[in-house]
């Protein structure tokens, strides 16, 4: 079996920090080299979230169209993801960078508890930016961190919000959310293929789990991988990552050990249904 892989790169996130890990891209110029090197490794989705001066979580609309700019740029083909996700952010105003049309964004369709947060997504900002994303064409990635979040989704699909076809990841590893356990996965994928047969999917380890739930993952099928310092800076308990690149290369590794091969920009579209370049 040689299909082909997306493998997404979430470049930032919102809590890692350059004390953390000196490599972390937190400006726009730095976003953009950070994820070039990754595309050059063989990412062809980036996940966007950006920052303030101070590091902290930003919903600057500019600072998200400066960032896809510059990927469109220097990325040729690839898939610009940006975040609406909640950490650190004001609800309202979590869907303004959707105006600037990426190709994708994430949208979890249900509340969790992370550890020191609950992370809060009331049904009427569900469907709020699910409806931006239908008006401004932007193609949603639907974030699973518990199974009722499945359903979250089905109803989706049932308003008209998003096709029936949607792609979904499972976020595993998240304390006080889904622990890292394959059984759990087996679990989720079951209630998926019942719900949303037409699917595409992906699962992203965070932390130590990383290269785990990557790995049960490609065993199932899946049609994207994820890596990047948003859920990971290390590459062994004592090593920091180089950067994005290097968990990147790891993760095109991974993908050729268990026979796949990694998508092409253009594959990575077709894959996830995106028409647009």
């Amino acid at each position: 079996m040689n299909a082909p892989v997306v493998i997404a790169v979430a470049i930032t996130g919102s809590v890692p920090r350059k004390s953390d890990n000196p490599a972390l891209p937190v400006t726009v110029a730095e976003q953009i080299a950070s994820t070039q090197e990754a595309y050059e490794a063989g990412a062809t989705l980036a996940h966007i979230h950006v920052r303030n001066d101070d590091e902290t979580p930003s919903s600057d609309p500019d600072r998200f169209a400066a960032v896809q700019e510059g990927l469109r740029r220097h990325c040729p083909g690839m898939i610009v993801q940006f975040s609406t996700g909640g950490r650190g952010r004001d609800p309202a105003s979590r869907g303004l960078s959707l105006q600037h049309r990426p190709d994708m964004a994430s949208l979890s369709t249900g509340s969790v508890n992370f550890p020191s947060i609950v992370y809060e997504n009331h049904a009427t900002l569900v469907t709020d930016l699910a409806g931006q994303m239908k008006r401004f064409g932007v193609r949603p990635e639907i974030e699973i961190f518990d199974l009722s979040h499945l359903h979250g989704a089905l109803r989706l699909v049932e308003a008209g919000l998003i096709d029936a076809r949607p792609h979904v990841q499972f976020v595993k590893g998240v304390k006080n959310a889904m622990p890292a356990d394959p059984h759990l996965l087996d679990l989720l994928l079951g209630e998926m293929r019942r719900l949303l047969p037409e699917a595409t999917w992906t699962a992203a380890g965070i932390g130590r789990h990383q290269a785990e739930v990557m790995d049960w993952a490609l065993a199932r099928g899946a049609d994207a991988v994820r890596t990047g310092l948003e859920d990971n800076i290390r590459i062994t308990r004592e090593r920091l990552a180089s950067g994005n690149a290097e968990l990147v290369a790891l993760a095109a590794e991974t993908v050729r050990r268990h026979g796949r091969r990694v998508a092409t920009p253009a594959e990575a579209r077709s894959i996830l249904g995106l028409t647009r370049a």
